[in-house]
């Protein structure tokens, strides 16, 4: 299974990082929560800066990562997604200091967060919220939230089915993101998006509708159910990602 193989790595990973990271004393906190909710009438949109996957291959090449952020940033995405993962999604840590130091929207860390290290790094990196999976972290998801926020990261949870949404619901995530792709089969339905969008909303979180979305149709069709995107594939493969983006933000 993939992510069991992007686990094994991330482990091996986690067991280089230092003991501890110097304070970013340049660092600057852009919410992403308060992003997705001032979104002035348009679709809130977190654009993914994705070259890699292994669904998809390589998407897109020899990115330059400050000069995609402004672009997209211009092109009004609420937010930026930056893959850490190396090995699976070719990104670095360092991508989200050459982003931040383009764009004043909220950064994204996603990666795979299997260790408290990882929340301490994710600060020192610059990152303004870190993505956290309920399917990785299990029963620890609930510590992992409380010592994001103590870091002063906004957790966006990430669930899939029923029961995740419970363990994430049982959090003080404020941002629950809802991926459409099952993690070990790599399929998509856009459908899990509307089966548990109810018991989100019902409960005052905001939902981040991930994976799936490849044109506006989509989006019009989604809108009910979430009040954000997590578009990245769509967006990268396109000749020119900021116009893609456009269609999708206005649809």
């Amino acid at each position: 299974m993939i992510l069991d193989d992007i686990i094994r790595c991330t482990r091996k990973r986690v067991a280089r990082l230092p003991a501890s990271f110097p304070e970013n004393g340049t660092r600057t906190h852009a919410s992403l929560i308060e992003a997705i909710r001032n979104r002035n009438g348009r679709n809130a949109v977190i654009a993914e800066i994705k070259c890699t996957s292994p669904s998809r291959g390589i998407i897109r090449r020899n990115v330059d990562m400050a000069m995609m952020a402004g672009a997209l940033a211009g092109s009004g995405c609420v937010a930026l997604s930056i893959l850490t993962e190396p090995y699976y999604f070719g990104g670095t840590g360092q991508d989200i200091a050459r982003v931040k130091s383009a764009v004043s929207i909220p950064v994204l860390r996603k990666d795979f967060i299997i260790d408290e290290q990882q929340i301490a790094e994710s600060r020192a990196l610059g990152a303004d919220a870190v993505l956290l999976i309920a399917a990785v972290l299990k029963e620890r998801l609930p510590v992992f939230v409380d010592l994001a926020q103590e870091y002063g990261l906004e957790p966006l949870v990430e669930v899939h089915n029923a029961g995740e949404v419970e363990t994430a619901l049982a959090t003080r995530a404020e941002l629950i993101g809802i991926n459409n792709r099952n993690l070990s089969t790599l399929t998509i339905d856009r459908s899990t998006t509307r089966l548990l969008s109810e018991s989100i909303r019902s409960s005052g979180r905001a939902i981040v509708s991930e994976s799936g979305m490849r044109s506006a149709d989509d989006i019009r069709e989604m809108k009910p159910f979430c009040d954000a995107f997590l578009i990245g594939s769509s967006i990268m493969e396109h000749v020119r990602p900021e116009k893609k983006l456009e269609e999708f933000v206005c649809a």
